[in-house]
């Protein structure tokens, strides 16, 4: 520890400063399932000798109690769950690490089939040299094409191709070139640095861990010597500093210091940094470690930073190089990996997790979805799992960022569903929309205060949800006719009406039916801001896009009604015929028949229409509106 005497041997001591003085190299092995991903790392650390010798011993009763008396199944090395034995397959991200004379290494298996793209991505994020693998007698297949794009989309640039099982194909050079030539012709617009093909027999140890002298035509290096000798390019330690503050340390009054680790760079004692949101300029006054204060750190390392001055800085906020500052902006452009079963669907409300932030943003546009096999760009109106596109977002508040491109770190987040809290996606951020920047509130000298002064009324909007025919639109019609009366200022938006003019260019699919509601969400919340009191009826079946309306309300100012109607008397009521179009499948996506709709959980009023009048409800209404507006 520093400061303190070693308490190794010399020899010890000796051995660990060669150990630390040693490069490291992050790599990942992928492609399809079967193409021998697992078989081969666990051979490179068998041949190795990277392996203890009672592991030696398990992994021999484990492979002949799978009937595999002749060899070892080398597999089983890094096949660590279960379910991943039984059926043959990874399923997680096994990491390894081991050590040669030459380099440290971590490596991650990352899983092969389509399903757990999220664990490929989760594998590849902090790599920095992929293996790709491909069955010589199978080729290239969909998950290699997939593969090696998310590798280059994640900021891969050095890629291995082992041509495996070279052995079952009698060791021709013929497959190998063939091979080697498609692979290379596919990657050539992915910007990867180096690309590196060797045959190899994962079984047999061809070209894994020396060269073999079945393949006399290959005269470049085996896997393990390329691996140790590989350049991976500029240390995250040259690049400008970043440091995302993950907590503000403060044990007493007399102690401020901000902890996280630095995302990139190297800094001093002394050195002077930027606030990235406020653009605040102090210096470093402290680096405090566990092991006490030093001089300098750099990237990887975990310390808190004290400051010469204070100023503004909180978790979610990032202390930066004054002379290459991080973007802030509200709107950004991303390359999106969707991971949930449930669609991306643009317009709807998400959680945006960067490294220490966390804010509420929309996709506001999905550019185009990326065919992975093709790289064509495909129109699309909303991701699947598994598929990749660009989008625009747009976040609740500013977040400072990277392009990914030039940081990892600071340039990815995770998308978070805001109901389920489930992880459904993962971002690379490609640049700020520089029009964000262009785009201010405008300060108005009469207010809502103002307005709803003059009209003496408390502005709200009442949100009408229900099946079609359940009764929203006659019950908010008696309501209107009534507050009207009694003279309140309303409008009411209708969700037939507004299809006529506002949103006539959105059908009824999931996706329109979201951008149906954020649009009429806009506008209830400029009609309440004149002071209104705003009905608004729409079916609105999902709850993500109510709860987005109610989130852009000022508190108390969103009041849900569920007009809770059996679907059988919805049906009964529909003057129009919907229902039985709907059942004879002659309307599609029809809420209740082959849409889902999702009842509001804690609505501020529930009516029920059986054996009730709607004027009846509508009273029922206003009276909680007067007793609102008393309390």
């Amino acid at each position: 520890m520093h400061g303190q005497p070693s308490v190794f041997s010399p020899e010890a001591a000796g051995l660990l400063d060669v150990e630390g003085s040693k490069s490291l190299l992050r790599f990942i092995t992928c492609g399809s399932v079967d193409d021998g991903k697992s078989t081969l790392i666990g051979r490179l650390l068998y041949d190795g000798g990277l392996i203890f010798d009672d592991q030696v011993a398990d992994l021999g009763r484990e492979s002949a109690g799978q009937g595999k008396v002749d060899h070892l199944d080398y597999s089983l090395l890094l096949d660590g769950l279960e379910a991943e034995r039984e059926q043959g397959i990874t399923i997680d991200v096994a990491y390894r690490y081991f050590s040669t004379a030459k380099r440290k290494f971590v490596v991650a298996d990352t899983p092969g089939h389509e399903e757990y793209t999220r664990n490929m991505v989760t594998g590849a994020s902090t790599a920095d040299l992929a293996i790709i693998l491909v069955d010589s007698q199978h080729g290239m297949l969909p998950q290699t094409c997939r593969h090696t794009y998310l590798a280059s989309l994640l900021g891969i640039r050095h890629v291995v191709v082992a041509v495996n099982k070279i052995d079952l194909v009698g060791y021709r050079s013929s497959v190998f070139e063939a091979l080697q030539t498609h692979y290379r012709k596919f990657v050539l617009t992915l910007g990867f640095e180096t690309v590196q093909a060797i045959p190899v027999s994962a079984r047999y140890g061809d070209n894994v861990t020396s060269r073999s002298m079945h393949t006399p035509w290959y005269q470049g290096p085996s896997l393990l010597e390329y691996l140790e000798t590989v350049d991976v390019g500029k240390e995250v330690a040259e690049r400008p500093f970043r440091f995302p503050i993950q907590w503000v340390n403060r044990p007493n009054a007399g102690f401020r210091g901000y902890a996280g680790e630095i995302a990139s760079g190297r800094i001093a004692v002394g050195d002077p940094v930027t606030v990235a949101k406020s653009g605040q300029k102090t210096a470093i006054k402290s680096i405090v470690t566990y092991d006490g204060e030093v001089a300098s750190a750099e990237a990887g390392q975990a310390v808190t930073l004290v400051l010469r001055d204070e100023v503004d800085a909180s978790r979610g906020n990032m202390l930066t190089s004054p002379s290459a500052r991080p973007f802030v902006a509200d709107q950004l452009q991303a390359h999106v990996i969707w991971f949930d079963a449930n669609p991306l669907l643009p317009g709807r409300s998400y959680i945006l997790r960067t490294e220490t932030d966390s804010v509420n943003a929309t996709i506001t546009k999905l550019k185009h979805r990326v065919n992975v096999n093709s790289f064509a760009r495909e129109a699309a109106k909303s991701l699947t799992m598994n598929e990749i596109g660009v989008c625009n977002i747009s976040t609740q508040a500013p977040i400072a960022f990277d392009a990914y491109k030039d940081n990892k770190t600071t340039g990815n987040f995770v998308i978070v569903d805001r109901l389920t809290n489930d992880t459904v996606g993962a971002g690379m951020i490609d640049f700020p929309l520089r029009r964000a920047a262009n785009v201010h509130w405008h300060a108005m000298d009469v207010n809502k205060q103002a307005r709803s002064a003059q009209k003496q009324q408390t502005p709200a909007v009442l949100w009408f949800t229900g099946l079609s025919g359940s009764g929203k639109s006659t019950i908010a019609n008696a309501l209107e006719r009534i507050l009207n009366a009694h003279g309140r200022h309303t409008y009411l938006l209708d969700g037939d009406n507004v299809r006529h003019g506002l949103n006539r260019d959105l059908g009824f699919t999931d996706e329109d039916r979201v951008e149906n509601i954020r649009r009429v969400a806009e506008v209830a919340k400029l009609m309440a801001d004149a002071g209104l009191i705003v009905l608004v009826s729409f079916i609105s079946p999902f709850r993500d896009e109510r709860r987005m309306a109610r989130e852009l309300m000022a508190e108390g100012e969103f009041i849900e009604i569920f007009v809770d109607t059996p679907i059988l008397e919805c049906a009964r009521r529909d003057p129009k015929g919907l229902y039985e179009k709907a059942r004879a499948g002659k309307i599609a996506n029809f809420t209740g028949i082959s849409s889902p709709y999702e009842e509001p959980e804690h609505p501020e009023l529930r009516l029920s229409t059986i054996d009730s009048e709607p004027t009846d409800l509508a009273l029922q209404i206003e009276d909680f509106l007067t007793r609102r507006q008393l309390q």
